[in-house]
């Protein structure tokens, strides 16, 4: 059954890390009662350095228990994750009355019925993006599986975004007296296209300010073809060039994750706003499902509620069992944030959605491997900070430097999966990597806009959405 926690997610986050923290801690002091004293060994290195260090490593209790511990949790995330797909694969049909995308229902819907070749309608949702749309438009325009229609939702503008996307030659939608933002325009839009589209008509959404690559649609055509149950397929995005060192490690980022869905084999975490491809029937069961089985209102596709409704949206699928993918081919080029200030805005943004999603949708099957990723990255800023304090503690502790060994093996193993997993990045990806602390305080900062994502919905702070603004730039116009 859903339940609404509303500002209860943020505290439940707060509780369970921390509750976790403690025992884990507890769990660790019981093997090492009696701390022991270092005896650091002093060596003189080229007769010019003299230094100190200790073979020193953790008790090997700790050790082992770490490792069962992390063992443990990955595998309740990853069964749990595959138990939930195997379910929806051989739920009978009698059981699939909440789930109406669940594959058995599908199947057995459209079974013996031809529903003609499959197309892609693209919708643009666009306020005052003049300057980026025309690269949008362009790349549209090269796909080798050409879109049957291009729909710039035009949401409040008041630059020359209607008359650029015209005189590129594509179709225009004109939100009227939309409060809702993007969800809102997408809405009124989708209540115009939806209802004449088939089984095999896809819908792509997709930022103004984003470049798909030239197969993306090629490539979730013979997806969709290829299996009638699947009913999206979103992007893996990577970062635009430039924006120096904090572009550099965005990209760095993105290109992590683009690894890691392609070793889960497609499997999406989010269904990416900035390209993703859905069946109509797909936007047409979400509708008819909000205000009963999913949260927001009867007969519109996006919750409007929703700080992040990309996410919304993939949770919202999956709740009705529906079947979604992210091919590696599918590539997307997206803006990236040029400073600090815009970055923290954007990353407060996604983690006080994530947070209201969780609250809307509460604890499901569906939901488990959200709740999960919460609580890893609570329990990680934990891990981080407490690195850092006792370094610190360390450094101001001793009158010496000591090097350990052990610890040092175990850094070097860091670096290199640091370096390993941004590989295809490029030199520039490797070296920032391959320095491990900048990254390091990259994450940190992360890590607060989860922390303040969190103490905000817990305290019952407002939120609010912010766009950015591109420059005034000659080319794109």
């Amino acid at each position: 059954m859903q339940k609404h926690f509303g500002r209860l997610v943020g505290i439940a986050v707060i509780l369970i890390v921390v509750m976790a923290a403690l025992l884990l801690w507890w769990v660790l002091s019981l093997g090492n009662a009696t701390p022991q004293m270092w005896k650091p060994i002093e060596v003189t290195l080229g007769g010019l350095w003299t230094t100190f260090y200790s073979a020193q490593s953790p008790d090997l209790s700790i050790l082992i228990s770490a490792v069962l511990i992390a063992v443990v949790l990955v595998l309740f995330v990853v069964v749990g994750e595959r138990l939930v797909t195997l379910r929806y694969r051989r739920s009978s049909v009698e059981k699939s009355t909440n789930r109406p995308l669940s594959p058995r229902t599908v199947m057995a819907r459209t079974r013996g019925v031809y529903a003609g070749e499959v197309t892609t309608t693209v919708l643009i949702p666009a306020h005052n993006e003049e300057q980026s749309l025309p690269h949008t438009i362009n790349a549209l325009k090269d796909q080798s599986f050409p879109p049957a229609r291009v729909l710039v939702v035009a949401d409040n503008c008041t630059d020359g975004t209607v008359e650029v996307a015209r005189r590129h030659g594509v179709d225009v939608f004109e939100s009227v007296d939309n409060l809702h933002k993007k969800g809102g325009a997408l809405n009124q839009a989708l209540a115009q296209v939806l209802p004449s589209m088939g089984d095999n008509d896809c819908v792509m959404v997709m930022d103004a300010d984003s470049q798909i690559g030239a197969d993306f649609l090629a490539v979730a055509r013979d997806r969709f073809t290829a299996d009638r149950a699947l009913m999206a397929v979103g992007g893996l995005f990577h970062g635009e060039p430039g924006h120096g060192l904090i572009g550099q490690f965005q990209r760095n980022e993105y290109t992590r994750y683009q690894r890691e869905i392609a070793r889960r084999d497609g499997r999406v975490f989010v269904l990416t706003g900035t390209a993703s491809v859905f069946r109509a029937s797909a936007l047409r069961a979400v509708a008819s499902a909000r205000g009963n089985t999913l949260p927001g209102t009867a007969g519109e596709v996006y919750d409007t509620a929703a700080l992040t409704e990309d996410n919304e949206l993939t949770i919202a699928l999956k709740s009705l069992g529906a079947l979604t993918t992210s091919p590696e081919q599918c590539t997307v080029v997206t803006e990236l944030m040029p400073n600090w200030k815009m970055l923290w805005a954007q990353r407060l943004r996604w983690q006080r959605g994530a947070l209201e999603n969780l609250g809307a949708y509460g604890v499901t099957p569906q939901t488990m491997r959200y709740w999960a990723q919460q609580i890893g990255i609570g329990y990680g800023l934990i891990a981080l900070f407490s690195y850092f304090f006792l370094m610190v503690l360390m450094m101001v502790s001793m009158d010496t430097w000591v090097w350990f060994p052990f610890w040092l093996l175990i850094g070097l193993i860091f670096a290199v999966e640091r370096v390993v997993t941004v590989w295809e990045g490029g030199w520039k990806a490797r070296i920032v990597a391959a320095l491990v602390l900048p990254e390091l305080i990259y994450d940190a900062f992360l890590d607060l806009a989860f922390l303040k994502g969190v103490s905000d919905i817990a305290f019952a702070r407002s939120a609010d959405w912010k766009h950015v603004e591109h420059q005034p730039s000659n080319e794109a116009v």
